[in-house]
């Protein structure tokens, strides 16, 4: 028997959840389809939410260490073991607690895994559904790697569930994940632990501006990570107790683990796209800025869209959708648009790196004319009463002022790139953030948002 709801969702992650509650709030009829065991998502269970439990301790050990002869007589000595245990009592409980929360909501879960049957049907291991709108959700995995001895190599959520981090680490791939676990081994494993980042592009982090990049790698060398560009696998190979991976151009690199830290692809195995009339890439899932699929009826958010893959982002983007289908399904409303111009991404290494908006080269490559206010190794008494001596700032200002991008290195960059986020979804000039960030408390990292603006301000 077929069952027929107002809309479905295909994925139980941050995307998945949000399109479903905001629908259901609205008055439609909403099943999730999902066909893991553990509902919740990869942002809870072993991604944004999960990792940052090992980078609270990652920021006080690194702390502690910057302070050492400056009011530290010890460092920090972290426990992985307990930290990966504090992890799994959180995201022990995420999928019972989302169960709950769609039961709460009037939400069907749906087991099974889904495949389109029609333009506004699917299968679910057998039980036939349909829907007027349809929203996918089904996030991401592991990019596959094609390599002699990629069965020796962990994901990122194997890493997480380690007994113990051993003393030689090599990350394949220069993005995310390698760098945020670097930092983190590097902190809170064995004291003479080293790890290696093998990275096939001239440089690592592609989506972050090039100079920052290079202040961050700087500070990631300081804490004992070597990094390497332009490297080409040629095969990873396990030894009586480690591993040896040999690239194509002769070198060797010997390690005590092997972690995947070369990007996740988007999950739409068996999904049958085509059957529903649903273009897709290699990147993920087409769509427009009302995240409407090339099937009118089927939207797309998260990391299965050929767009960003950031969990905020994914989130916006699932209101988006819900807010598409509400107004069609009421007839009311005016047709919502993603904007994608003032999406921030925060690098949660210590320092941390937060960018939003441009990067200085594209600015140059697409001969728009800006200002900079750059700064390095500030020795601010902000910075040098804490010890680090890698912060960083970049500011990029257009005509009237208005904030193109801006770029931080620090230890709170999320917090100071949000500060700029805001002014560019709100357009507010670099004079009136200025004016406005005055009487921000001081002193703080906040408060030296003024110093960052001072020399854009005529």
């Amino acid at each position: 028997m077929s069952k027929r709801y107002d809309a479905l969702v295909i994925g139980s992650g941050t995307a998945g959840q949000t399109a479903a509650y905001e629908l259901s709030r609205n008055g439609l009829t909403v099943g999730m389809v999902e066909h893991s065991d553990r509902p919740g998502g990869t942002c809870a269970l072993s991604g944004c939410q999960a990792k940052k439990w090992f980078y609270e301790g990652t920021e006080v050990v690194a702390r502690s260490r910057h302070l050492m002869g400056i009011g530290m007589a010890s460092t920090a000595t972290a426990d992985w073991s307990a930290l990966r245990e504090a992890k799994n009592r959180f995201t022990g409980s995420v999928p019972s607690n989302t169960v709950k929360g769609l039961e709460k909501a009037g939400i069907d879960l749906i087991r099974g895994q889904a495949r389109f049957t029609g333009m506004e049907s699917i299968s679910a291991d057998g039980r036939e559904l349909s829907a007027r709108y349809i929203v996918l959700a089904t996030g991401a995995a592991p990019m596959p790697l094609p390599m002699e001895g990629s069965q020796f190599i962990l994901t990122s959520s194997d890493f997480m569930e380690l007994d113990r981090l051993p003393r030689r680490i090599v990350f394949i791939g220069g993005g995310f994940i390698s760098f945020e676990f670097a930092h983190f081994a590097v902190r809170l494993g064995p004291s003479d632990t080293r790890c290696t980042i093998l990275e096939a592009a001239p440089r690592p982090l592609g989506p972050f501006d090039e100079e920052m990049v290079g202040l961050l790698m700087e500070a990631s060398a300081e804490a004992g990570i070597d990094i390497h560009s332009n490297v080409t696998i040629r095969a990873v190979e396990k030894t009586d107790r480690a591993f040896s991976i040999t690239t194509e151009d002769g070198r060797r690199f010997d390690a005590d683990l092997v972690v995947h830290g070369a990007g996740r692809a988007p999950n739409l195995d068996g999904l049958d796209l085509d059957q529903a009339g649903i273009e897709a890439s290699r990147r993920g899932i087409t769509v427009g800025r009302n995240m409407a699929t090339t099937n009118p009826r089927v939207y797309a958010a998260g990391d299965c869209a050929a767009t960003v893959q950031l969990a905020r982002v994914a989130d916006a983007e699932a209101l988006t959708a819900a807010a598409n289908i509400i107004r069609e399904h009421s007839g009311d409303g005016q047709e919502a648009i993603m904007n994608y111009a003032a999406a921030p991404s925060v690098l949660f290494t210590y320092p941390q790196y937060g960018m939003v908006g441009a990067m200085e080269r594209a600015l140059e490559d697409q001969g728009v004319a800006y200002e900079k206010s750059f700064g390095k190794n500030l020795d601010w008494p902000t910075y040098t009463r804490v010890g680090m001596k890698s912060a960083a700032y970049k500011v990029l200002v257009g005509d009237g002022g208005k904030i193109l991008g801006a770029h931080i290195l620090s230890d709170n960059a999320a917090g100071l790139i949000n500060t700029f986020t805001l002014a560019m979804v709100n357009g507010i000039s670099a004079a009136e953030l200025h004016r406005q960030s005055i009487m921000t408390p001081y002193p703080s990292r906040e408060s030296d948002i003024i110093y960052m603006l001072r020399p854009l301000i005529r």
